[in-house]
């Protein structure tokens, strides 16, 4: 711990010492390094935002969302400063561009503040709704700030002789280092609960950001001060990076999320399905042949799946495993996941017709309450999945389904309500229970009437 204080400390020691000896403080005017410098922060941070975004959309996480939100801040306004480097757009420096840094790194660092706070699940649900309109919302600012800074409107029409920072730059300045002292608090606490490294690299990375907003404020243009602030930037974008890819790849952020996302109940429908006269089929044809029935199968019904909700998680040889429930589309997913099981029937009877001897599905369909959270070792595989009763009744009716057929349990028979066409079997015994269980063949299911 002391070898990461010195490396926080050492980035303010170098500016003490060069602000004490100017003499030290070399001027170096390189414009293309500074373009490129800048750029590939911006560029590294797009694609930061970019996955943790594709993962706060997978596990409807407000943390991870509000991650993504600070890396497009970060990203877009860097991009816009590395276009204020002379000789690219503007033959001089333009007060929107200069300005341009401190604000989005303040905007960054609002995101990242509220990050560190853990939302208690309503709040954080009411974050994930507005997923859409706060991503529109920056953009649009970004779009604006462009917009206002090329055509050099007020309040950016001011033109500066050098680079140089004013009273906007320094308050500006002195907020984000206020937000980005916050966001290294708050995920130092959340370090302190969950020791992973994935943790300690985001709070080393916001103390760095932290930093280069006080070098910022301090700096002198064109000198070895003022591209110190230049590579904390980077540094703390491509630890971030190199962490993450040191990550397994499967639930890579899964550290920081909400403590809801990472273990906690929730209410879903599971539907397995299983081809009937798979390991007949396999005994009687080439493996390549197998592999080739699977993928057209595959192809055309994940998509189906996905589309109508599911989260396909697993496809395990003949298997699939998906949940309705987890993501959009929470108190309806019983109707989801059934609508989902005719679908899947009806393409996959389309497919086999096509090629007449290959197996076909047996589906089953159940809902209620799971445990779900991350499975799986610190430093290893991992991944996000479900346990309860709840999947192991949904195994137990695909196992009885007829072929080409979807079977459906009690509780979601009884939320389908009197829409649902279906045949009511006889309760039946399956392995791991001690009752008859009710099962329903599903028929079809018309979709609500409007007003």
């Amino acid at each position: 711990m002391r070898a990461w204080l010195v490396v926080v400390a050492a980035p303010l020691a170098l500016l003490a010492l060069l602000l004490a000896r100017p003499a030290l403080d070399r001027s170096w005017e390189n414009h293309p390094a500074h373009f490129w410098l800048v750029l590939g922060a911006a560029a590294l941070a797009t694609a930061l935002g970019w996955a943790v975004s594709v993962a706060a959309r997978r596990r409807q996480d407000a943390r991870l969302l509000l991650i993504s939100l600070a890396f497009v801040a970060s990203s877009g306004f860097l991009g816009l400063h590395a276009l204020a480097t002379p000789g690219v757009l503007l033959a001089g420096p333009n007060a929107g561009f200069e300005l341009a840094t401190p604000m989005g790194l303040l905007l960054a660092g609002a995101f990242a503040a509220a990050s560190a706070i853990e939302l208690v699940p309503e709040r954080a649900r009411r974050v994930v709704r507005s997923a859409n309109l706060l991503l529109g919302a920056l953009v649009g600012t970004m779009v604006v700030w462009a917009f206002v800074a090329l055509t050099e409107r007020p309040p950016l029409d001011d033109p500066l002789a050098a680079e140089q920072l004013d009273g906007w730059q320094l308050v500006l300045a002195a907020a984000s280092v206020g937000l980005f002292a916050l966001a290294a608090v708050g995920y130092g606490r959340l370090y302190r609960r969950r020791p992973e490294r994935f943790v300690f690299a985001f709070t080393l990375a916001f103390a760095l950001l932290a930093e280069a907003m006080i070098v910022i404020a301090w700096a002198r243009n064109w000198h070895l001060s003022w591209w110190e602030w230049h590579v904390l930037m980077l540094a703390a974008f491509v630890l971030i990076a190199h962490t993450a890819r040191t990550e397994w790849h499967e639930e890579r952020f899964s550290p920081l999320y909400l403590d809801e996302t990472l273990a906690g109940e929730r209410d879903v429908s599971v539907l397995l399905a299983d081809l009937a006269g798979f390991t007949s089929f396999s005994e009687r044809h080439d493996p390549v042949e197998v592999a080739a029935m699977l993928n057209a199968y595959f192809e055309r019904l994940v998509p189906v799946l996905e589309h109508s909700g599911g989260d396909v998680q697993q496809i395990v040889g003949d298997q699939l495993f998906v949940v309705f429930g987890e993501r959009e589309g929470e108190g309806r997913h019983a109707a989801d996941a059934a609508r989902a099981a005719l679908l899947l029937q009806r393409e996959a009877r389309a497919i086999a017709d096509e090629h007449p001897g290959w197996p076909r599905f047996r589906v089953g369909v159940n809902s209620g309450h799971v445990h779900a959270g991350i499975v799986g070792g610190e430093r290893g595989h991992r991944k996000h999945g479900i346990v309860g009763d709840v999947v192991n009744l949904a195994a137990r009716l695909q196992s009885e389904a007829p072929v080409d057929g979807v079977l459906v349990g009690e509780e979601t028979f009884r939320r389908l309500g009197a829409r649902a066409v279906v045949q009511a079997l006889p309760p039946r015994l399956v392995k791991g229970k001690e009752e008859p269980v009710a099962a329903y063949l599903l028929h079809d299911l018309p979709d609500a009437p409007t007003a």
